[in-house]
């Protein structure tokens, strides 16, 4: 699968439950880098509810819904939500995500070297945007392929 232009934001909320997680589905892991280059790994989050959000500065379906996940941010933030980004290898691109993200007012810590492959390996198909909300142990309990909606991010979030 082609380097595609992806960023990552992932949302934890560590004192919101997630309901119905199916215990037997495998724990998805990410290796990534952060901005200074130091590694991150998905699976350091776990005992918190994840939200992984695949964009692209390029998207205009990601630019859509990047109010609303800085409005989660805000929504969730006394509740522990925590935000972290992604952004893909490519050096033009990483050059673009700073002003990408002070546009959109995003103020969480950019997480960097998403692939394809990483969306395949997390069943989210090859376009972005896609989001996969993950249980407190790593197991994926839903996904988005697409835009999100207020009402997706709700849904999964406060069941």
């Amino acid at each position: 699968m082609s380097l595609r232009t992806l960023c990552i934001f992932v949302l934890t909320i560590s004192t919101l439950p997630l309901a119905g997680a199916p215990k037997e589905a495998p724990k998805s892991d990410l290796t990534l880098k952060d901005a200074s280059g130091q590694k991150v790994r998905l699976r350091d989050l776990r005992g918190k509810v994840v939200v992984l959000n695949f964009w692209a500065t390029w998207c205009g379906p990601c630019k859509a819904e990047m109010p609303l996940l800085v409005e989660a941010e805000k929504d969730y933030g006394s509740r522990g939500v925590v935000f972290r980004g992604r952004v893909a290898r490519r050096r033009p691109v990483k050059a673009q995500v700073p002003a990408f993200t002070a546009m959109h007012k995003v103020d969480f810590p950019i997480w960097y070297g998403a692939t394809g492959d990483d969306l395949a390996k997390l069943e989210l198909g090859e376009a972005v945007p896609a989001t996969a909300f993950l249980d407190q142990e790593g197991h994926i309990v839903a996904r988005v392929l697409g835009q999100l909606r207020k009402e997706d991010v709700q849904e999964r979030l406060t069941g």
